[in-house]
C-alpha cells in the first residue's frame, strides 16, 4: 500500500499540468455561436437544442468509464 500515495501524487501532477496548460477554446465554431445567438435572438429554440446535444456527448465519457470503474471496484470487492 506504499504506491498508494505516489500514484494520487502523480495523478495530481498530471491533472495541474493538463489545467495549466490547457488552451483557450471555444465550445463552438463562429458560424455556429453566431447562428445559435441569433436564432436564439429572434425567439428560436436551436440554440438550446444545441446546448443539450454538447451536454449529451460530453456525458457519455464519463459513463463509460464510470461503468468501467463500477466493473473494476465489483471484481476487486469479489476478490477479497
Amino acid at each position: 500500500m506504499k504506491a498508494f500515495p505516489r500514484i494520487i501524487l502523480v495523478l495530481a501532477s498530471i491533472l495541474i499540468v493538463m489545467v495549466l496548460t490547457q488552451s483557450d477554446v471555444l465550445a463552438q465554431c463562429p458560424m455556429c455561436r453566431m447562428t445559435a445567438e441569433s436564432n436564439l435572438a429572434n425567439g428560436g429554440s436551436t440554440g438550446k437544442g444545441l446546448n443539450i446535444g454538447i451536454l449529451f456527448m460530453l456525458s457519455l465519457p464519463y459513463l463509460i468509464v464510470g461503468s468501467i470503474g463500477f466493473l473494476w471496484w465489483k471484481n476487486y470487492r469479489r476478490k477479497i
